[in-house]
């Protein structure tokens, strides 16, 4: 029945993320409104390619162009135009390439067989970036739909191309993404999830629960915490990125702004995620009885730390993250958090190492726990504010 228990608690997880990120599409601006926008855009892009291609013009090959449409609302006006070409070009490839073996060959099952080695080899070639897999799909689409005629090959480009104009038109006309990876929005992200696990790992301490179910659920949100920072950090190229070709000029100045201000936000959340996985990793290990557990003295002392520092990256994604700007009152409360997080780091270290004068492993224990509340509370000092 344990199995039963896990797989509850795991789908329940998911589905409250999933509500949430409901929520949050729904109630403000951020990430989550930004991926349904690019869902709805693509959908539109796609409308609109055929409606021109199939409906009105009755184009032999309309299916290529919503197909090419929507493959190329991407995240980035920049990404669109690059990507576009791309696809274009192995698209290219792949149809002419088809098409004269086709016509020289006389059997498809001997084209096919024949062609697809190559252009697959040809979509490796770096120029075609991630886009080279088109063409060995346009000459299957060659090979696939009928009798092969120049006019069938001249029909599916001219119709790729069409696409591809619709698709990048639609993505840098309508709503063009400035910040669809958000900067701001991900590091927020990665510092309430660092909050939470915090919270949740001191819980956890106080009431002495020794799950290693528990502990190790908590140690694996720690490691994904970690990627949510990787998230954040390529967010910041990715809002630089987002500006080129980009109608919505007004705001590079501030775009490049704060990838510079969110630089140092980013080193502190970093160390945050690295250490914060070193305290559920030895957590993890005392649960699982590879180390021994801390006495309860010391896991009291230890959750009021780890209580601290939660409160600690609270107020800091409060003061560095906030839409609003900078609000000085919670600045000087993270000051004074950062100043009480010392006294009791200060107060952790005189009792850790007379908690088990006698017991070598324990110390270990106690030590690996001191260095990382220390490395903890070094980088959520006041001077990091």
């Amino acid at each position: 029945m344990e199995w039963i228990d896990r797989t509850t608690r795991a789908v329940r997880w998911r589905a409250e993320n999933a509500a949430t990120a409901v929520r949050r599409a729904w109630a403000e601006p951020g990430r989550e409104r930004d991926v349904v926008a690019q869902a709805g855009k693509a959908a539109l892009a796609a409308w609109v390619a055929w409606a021109v291609a199939g409906w009105w013009l009755a184009a032999p090959m309309a299916f290529v162009a919503p197909w090419v449409a929507v493959a190329l609302v991407e995240s980035t006006v920049y990404r669109s135009v690059a990507h576009g070409l791309q696809q274009l070009a192995a698209i290219a490839v792949g149809t002419v390439v088809a098409t004269a073996a086709a016509m020289l060959l006389g059997d498809a099952m001997v084209t096919m067989a024949v062609v697809l080695p190559l252009v697959l080899l040809l979509g490796q070639w770096r120029r075609l970036g991630s886009q080279g897999i088109f063409g060995a799909t346009g000459a299957l689409f060659v090979l696939t739909g009928g009798d092969v005629t120049l006019a069938g090959a001249a029909a599916r480009l001219s119709e790729a191309v069409f696409g591809a104009l619709v698709g990048v038109a639609v993505n840098a006309l309508v709503r063009p993404p400035t910040y669809l990876r958000d900067t701001r929005a991900a590091l927020a992200d990665a510092a309430r999830e660092a909050r939470a696990i915090l919270d949740d790992v001191a819980d956890g301490l106080t009431a002495a629960e020794w799950d290693d179910h528990e502990a190790g659920v908590r140690h694996e949100r720690a490691l994904r915490l970690g990627r949510l920072v990787d998230q954040a950090r390529s967010a910041i190229g990715w809002s630089e990125e987002s500006l080129r070709g980009n109608l919505r000029r007004p705001r590079r100045q501030s775009a490049a702004a704060h990838g510079t201000t969110y630089a140092d936000a980013l080193a502190v959340l970093d160390y945050v995620a690295v250490h914060t996985a070193g305290v559920t990793r030895t957590v993890r290990e005392a649960a699982e009885g590879t180390t021994p557990r801390p006495a309860d003295t010391v896991t009291t002392a230890y959750a009021d730390f780890l209580r601290e520092t939660a409160r600690a990256v609270h107020l800091y994604g409060e003061y560095r993250f906030s839409a609003d700007g900078r609000d000085e009152t919670v600045g000087r409360a993270l000051n004074d958090t950062a100043a009480e997080l010392r006294r009791t780091l200060d107060a952790l270290r005189r009792q850790l190492p007379g908690a088990a004068p006698d017991d070598p492993d324990a110390l270990v224990t106690y030590g690996t726990l001191l260095a990382q509340a220390h490395r903890l509370a070094d980088h959520l000092g006041a001077e990091r504010v």
